[in-house]
C-alpha cells in the first residue's frame, strides 16, 4: 500500500493571557513548562513525531508563530532533537485561519498534497499511544480528501471549550453543528445528552482541502494571505511573509471562518473520538484539573506548603509560598507579580492582563528574567541611576555590538569565560575579574568557551531602558 504524505503543522502564535503571571507576550504558555519535563510547545512535536510509520510518510513540523519567539521556538525544538521544515513568522497576529492557509501554501510547495495534522501548541495527552492511534485513524479518513477533526467526550459540563455534536459509528462520527462556549445550564444539558464533545483543535485533512474550503467560505482570506505568501522572504529556517499584506488579512479563527460553515453547506466533515488524557491548558482551573493532586484535592509546584485547604493550586516559582485554610483557590507566584484568584474565575484572568496593557504596564509583556537568542538576563534589583542584572550566555554565543546613549556598565564574571570588546580592545577576563564600559563606548561580550558564562552586570545612568541599545552588528539578524 502507498504510504500517506503528512505535513505536521504546530500552530505556536497563541499569548495565553489567561495563564498570566506564569504566561507572558514575551514568553507564553506553548513554551512553559506546566506538566513532566519540557514545555508544551515539545511535548506536541514529540506527540506529532510519534505518528512515523505504518504506512506514514512524516515530514519534519511546519511551525506558524510570530517574529518575537522565532529563536526560542528554534532553540526548544533542538533541545528535543527536532529541526522545523520551516519556521513561518507571522508579522502580526491574525488567529487560525490565516495561520493555516500559510501552512497548506507551505506544504504545497514541493509538488505533493499532503494530510495536514493541525495541533495548537499548548496542550497535555496523558496517553501518546492512544494520541497517535487516534491521528492515524483521522490521517486515514483524511487522505481521500476529507476533512476530520478531533473531538474529546466531556466529563464535566466545562463553559470554556466550544464543542462538537457528531453522531455515527466510528472510527469517524458524522459532525453535525458547532457550537461556541456555552453557559453552565447549557453545558450541563450537552452533557446529559451524549452526542457533544469538546473540540479539541486538532485538524486533519489535504493541504489542497483546506485551501479549497477557505476559498469557498471566506475568499477574502484567503486572497489576502496568497498575496501576503507571495511576497515572502526567506532566511534559512525562517519565512516571513510580506509584512504589509499580512497586515491586510482579516483575523478569524479556523472554526469561525470555515469548519462551522460546512455542515450547513452540506461539506461532510468527520470527527475522530479522542480518549488519551487531553487537556487544553487554557486557564488556571484546567492546570489544575491536569495536575496530580493530594487527598484533600491540592495541587502544587514548585516550594509551596498548602495546609488545611481543599481543592487549591499554589504554584510557585521563584520563592516559598505557603497556603492556608484555602478552598477552590489558585495562588500563582513569580519573581515579580502574584495572582490570587477564585478557581471557577480562572477564565476572567485576562481582565487583569487587560488592566496591565491599559496602564503599559511591562509585566503582561516579560518575566523579570528574560531570555534571548545568546542566553537570558535576570534583573535582579534597580533604582534610581542604577539597575543590576545577571547575565548568562550560552557557549559559543555572542551578544550584538552595541552602544547606550545613557548608561554605563561594569562586568564581573561570576563563572565561564568572557571574550569583551571594547572600543578598539578585545580581551578575556575570567571569573573574579571585572571590566568598565563607558557611556556611549562600542562594545560587545561573547562567550569562547565550552561552559555557560555568568556575569553580574552593574548599570548607572540617567535613562536604563531596554530602547538604549544601538546595534551596529549582531549575529541573530536584530535590528532593535
Amino acid at each position: 500500500m502507498k504510504s500517506i504524505d503528512v505535513q505536521p503543522v504546530i500552530l505556536c502564535g497563541g499569548s495565553g493571557t489567561r495563564l498570566w503571571p506564569l504566561s507572558r507576550t514575551g514568553f507564553p504558555k506553548q513554551f512553559l513548562v506546566l506538566s513532566g519535563n519540557e514545555s508544551l510547545f515539545q511535548q506536541a512535536a514529540r506527540r506529532l513525531a510519534a505518528l512515523g510509520g505504518d504506512g506514514v510518510a512524516l515530514a519534519p513540523p511546519l511551525i506558524v508563530g510570530n517574529e518575537e519567539h522565532r529563536f526560542l521556538t528554534l532553540e526548544q525544538l533542538r533541545e528535543i532533537g527536532q529541526e522545523p521544515a520551516a519556521l513561518l513568522l507571522e508579522p502580526t497576529g491574525r488567529n487560525t485561519a490565516p495561520a493555516m492557509t500559510l501552512a497548506a501554501l507551505a506544504a504545497l510547495e514541493n509538488g505533493t498534497d499532503p494530510v495536514l495534522v493541525v495541533t495548537p501548541a499548548d496542550q497535555t495527552v496523558a496517553d501518546t499511544p492512544a494520541f497517535a492511534a487516534a491521528l492515524g485513524a483521522a490521517v486515514r479518513e483524511a487522505a481521500d480528501g476529507t476533512v476530520v477533526i478531533l473531538g474529546i467526550r466531556p466529563d464535566r459540563p466545562e463553559t470554556g471549550y466550544g464543542y462538537i455534536r457528531a453522531t455515527g459509528k466510528g472510527p469517524g462520527l458524522a459532525v453535525e453543528r458547532f457550537v461556541e462556549k456555552p453557559n453552565q445550564d447549557t453545558a450541563r444539558e450537552y452533557l446529559a445528552d451524549g452526542h457533544y464533545y469538546w473540540n479539541a483543535g486538532i485538524f486533519v485533512l489535504r493541504a489542497s482541502a483546506w485551501l479549497a474550503a477557505i476559498e469557498r467560505f471566506r475568499p477574502d482570506i484567503a486572497e489576502a494571505t496568497r498575496s501576503a505568501w507571495n511576497s515572502r522572504a526567506r532566511d534559512a529556517k525562517f519565512l516571513r511573509p510580506g509584512a504589509a499584506e499580512f497586515a491586510a488579512i482579516p483575523a478569524e479563527s479556523v472554526d469561525y471562518a470555515v469548519m462551522e460553515h460546512c455542515p450547513q453547506a452540506g461539506v461532510p466533515i468527520r470527527m475522530v473520538p479522542l480518549a488519551a488524557g487531553w487537556n487544553d491548558l487554557g486557564a488556571w482551573d484546567s492546570v489544575w484539573q491536569a495536575a496530580a493532586k493530594d487527598a484533600a484535592g491540592n495541587a502544587r509546584f514548585g516550594d509551596a506548603l498548602i495546609a488545611d485547604s481543599r481543592n487549591t493550586l499554589v504554584h510557585a516559582t521563584s520563592r516559598l509560598v505557603g497556603a492556608i485554610g484555602l478552598e477552590n483557590v489558585v495562588v500563582i507566584e513569580t519573581a515579580d507579580a502574584v495572582l490570587v484568584a477564585d478557581r471557577s474565575r480562572s477564565q476572567d484572568v485576562k481582565k487583569i492582563v487587560a488592566q496591565l496593557e491599559a496602564e503599559k504596564r511591562e509585566e503582561h509583556v516579560t518575566h523579570r528574567k528574560v531570555h534571548r537568542p545568546w542566553g537570558w538576563y535576570d534583573c535582579i534589583d534597580e533604582g534610581p541611576r542604577f539597575k543590576v542584572k545577571r547575565i548568562m550566555v550560552k557557549p559559543k554565543a555572542t551578544l550584538s555590538l552595541q552602544k547606550h546613549h545613557h548608561r554605563a556598565e561594569h562586568w564581573v564574571v561570576v563563572s565561564g569565560t568572557a571574550e569583551v570588546t571594547c572600543g578598539d580592545k578585545t580581551m578575556l577576563i575570567t571569573e573574579n575579574q571585572s571590566t568598565y564600559i563607558p557611556l556611549g563606548e562600542v562594545h560587545r561580550l561573547a562567550n569562547p568557551g565550552k561552559v555557560p558564562l555568568e556575569i553580574i552586570e552593574v548599570q548607572s545612568g540617567a535613562y536604563l531602558g531596554e530602547d538604549d541599545i544601538v546595534r551596529l552588528e549582531d549575529t541573530y539578524g536584530r535590528q532593535k
